[in-house]
């Protein structure tokens, strides 16, 4: 069998899936992500030790280390998952909820009802986690859901995948709920992404190019999780500790996620207060710092920063630092460069800190507390499915809620239209 009609047969078993999944009772799913939980929880050393394999064969490749970071499963993110799984169960049931119900001037009674999406593809690169919390997500909206991992963490996500699929059956779950992709080849990509007939929506979470060729070349529907160039603006009304202890965490805690702070924007009435600390805490952990020929002027070692580094999402232990003049030019940079994800601003000012939560464009945005926390889990979703950076369908973490549509049911009793 071709490539091609490997993956159109995967896809056309997804959909016969979706149907009954869209059935299945919510006691039936909880079942399912419980036995999974389980199940994960009993196989932790042999999913540890597969996942060795993967990052023993990244260093031989010479992986950059926040890649290799984003792709390591220890006890504790294992531990995560389980518990992802199970917050997922013990969340509502958004299939079936009425969004709204109105009734009509001739008595018509019209309900605007949560439905599946149907199919839903997950392309994604480094973190094996994603495995688990998309197929979580999937299965409690009622959705059928291809798994496509990276090659880097194959043998971890196929691993992964192969102890879900097997709890959930065990308990019930249609034949074809949760697929994994077992190929590398890019080119069932290429298949999966024209298959509209059978795929109902694409969710890409991964690199910058990789995402930007599925949205020119995809003929299903994608939702894209965009680049996450996040940017924290210390006002001039900061309180400087809280201030320090914010960005050290929205940079150090986890560089190589996309909520973690990549710029860093200061007013020029507390740099001086503020950043020859704050740069040599940054220093202290290892951080690149990089910045405008202001915050060098102050701290003269610093690198300059190019036209390039305000609009780079690093991913690693490099920070770019800009000096502005007003609220309103820390807007416009982070508007200009930002990539619609996570914004924050440290202001003990109110009126201020309202205009920024107003007026910077982006899906999430934060008044005195780290971007860090722009995660499903944090939100209280259980897990994520990914961060849309776009506009339509979905915005920012995208929980069981936003895997769903609506049809609109309406009831009546012999009216016709005149």
């Amino acid at each position: 069998m071709s490539l091609k009609e490997e993956m159109k047969e995967k896809a056309s078993q997804s959909k016969v899936a979706a149907v009954k999944m869209k059935n299945l009772s919510t006691a039936k799913k909880n079942r399912i992500l419980e036995t999974i939980a389980t199940a994960l929880e009993k196989k932790e050393e042999e999913i540890i030790k597969v996942n060795k394999k993967d990052l023993d064969l990244a260093k031989e490749k010479k992986i950059s280390s926040a890649f290799i970071e984003r792709m390591t499963l220890s006890k504790e993110r294992i531990k995560s998952m389980v518990k992802g799984l199970r917050t997922v169960a013990s969340l509502p049931d958004p299939v079936g909820g009425v969004m709204e119900e109105i009734i009509r001037y001739n008595g018509l009674r019209i309900k605007k009802v949560r439905v599946p999406l149907g199919v839903i593809c997950i392309i994604y690169e480094s973190r094996p986690n994603v495995t688990c919390d998309a197929a979580a997500l999937c299965l409690k909206a009622g959705n059928a859901v291809l798994l496509r991992g990276g090659s880097q963490a194959f043998n971890s996500n196929l691993l992964l995948a192969k102890i879900m699929i097997e709890a959930a059956l065990s308990e019930g779950m249609p034949q074809g709920g949760i697929q994994f992709i077992e190929t590398t080849d890019r080119e069932a990509i290429k298949e999966l992404i024209r298959l509209d007939r059978f795929i109902d929506v694409i969710i890409p979470r991964g690199g910058e190019e990789m995402i930007s060729n599925i949205k020119a070349n995809a003929t299903v529907p994608v939702i894209s999780h965009g680049k996450g160039l996040c940017h924290t603006y210390v006002d001039k009304e900061a309180n400087i500790e809280q201030a320090s202890e914010i960005c050290f965490n929205a940079k150090v805690q986890r560089p190589g996620v996309c909520n973690a702070m990549e710029t860093l924007l200061v007013h020029k009435d507390i740099a001086t207060d503020f950043l020859p600390q704050m740069v040599k805490r940054f220093e202290k952990e290892g951080v690149e710092v990089r910045g405008c020929i202001e915050t060098q002027k102050l701290i003269p070692s610093i690198k300059i920063a190019t036209d390039q580094d305000w609009e780079t999402e690093y991913l690693s232990l490099i920070l770019s630092i800009k000096i502005v003049d007003s609220l309103d030019t820390a807007i416009e940079h982070i508007n200009q460069y930002g990539s619609f994800h996570s914004e924050a601003i440290i202001s003990e000012n109110k009126d201020r800190a309202e205009q920024f939560l107003s007026r910077v464009d982006a899906a999430s945005v934060f008044w005195n507390a780290s971007t860090r926390f722009s995660d499903g889990g944090e939100f209280g979703l259980g897990a994520e499915i990914g961060i849309s950076t776009q506009k339509l369908h979905a915005r920012g973490p995208m929980g069981l809620q936003e895997l769903t549509s609506y049809k609109f049911i309406i009831y009546g009793n012999g009216q016709i239209k005149k």
